[in-house]
């Protein structure tokens, strides 16, 4: 049973604990190190999932045996190598990037990862993108890392092309501690939350900053 300190939000994961046990739970080989140092080696944001993050996205993948996944948020691609290294046989990643920039050091590394065969970086808006995207589904998995203020919008399209059992999950949940926040950002999150909570069954992974999972109801 958790203890009060627990119940009360306290955490006991320092950042050495953390880094001692991702050495153990999920190392990194070369192409994911170089994909998660993309900030120091390019000077883009370093704002990518993190390392047990990154391994439970492969590890959630591979127990569904997904083929066929959308990612919303490439940046330099470490989320995607963890994804596509989890697709079964003949599956596909379709990521969604804005900058022109990290789309092209993104399909650097997913290439470095033998990823170019499964992997596909479309540049763009997103939304466009997804529009695209919606005669391709529908989808095992549809991860969301991108813009916080079109969150809503992005699960309102992941309900509708996901199968029946696929899984929505979205990173940045708790809105870097402002979710209750009044600006329009915040509020697109909280739409976020009640669109997920009424049409998926979800589950609430509390990381730094809050891991959303949806499961698709039978239709």
């Amino acid at each position: 049973m958790a203890d009060s300190a627990s119940r009360a939000g306290q955490t006991y994961a320092t950042p050495a604990i953390l880094e001692h046990l991702a050495r153990l739970h999920a190392p990194h080989d070369a192409a994911l190190d170089t994909a998660f140092r993309a900030n120091e080696l390019h000077g883009i944001p370093g704002i990518q999932v993190g390392p047990h993050e990154g391994a439970l996205l492969g590890w959630l993948l591979r127990g569904m045996e997904a083929s066929r996944v959308v990612e919303i948020g490439t940046l330099a691609g470490f989320s995607g190598i963890h994804l596509g290294r989890a697709l079964r046989a003949g599956g596909r990643l379709y990521s969604l990037e804005i900058s022109e920039k990290h789309a092209a050091i993104a399909r650097d590394n997913l290439r470095a990862a033998g990823l170019e065969d499964r992997a596909e970086v479309m540049l763009g808006d997103a939304l466009a993108s997804l529009a695209a995207l919606s005669s391709r589904g529908p989808f095992d998995v549809i991860f969301v890392d991108a813009d916080k203020g079109r969150y809503d919008q992005y699960a309102r399209w992941a309900i509708d092309h996901l199968r029946p059992g696929g899984v929505l999950i979205a990173d940045n949940v708790f809105y870097f501690g402002r979710l209750l926040e009044e600006n329009p950002e915040a509020a697109a999150m909280r739409r976020f939350h009640e669109l997920s909570a009424t049409h998926l069954d979800t589950a609430l992974v509390p990381t730094p900053d809050g891991l959303l999972l949806g499961r698709a109801r039978p239709r």
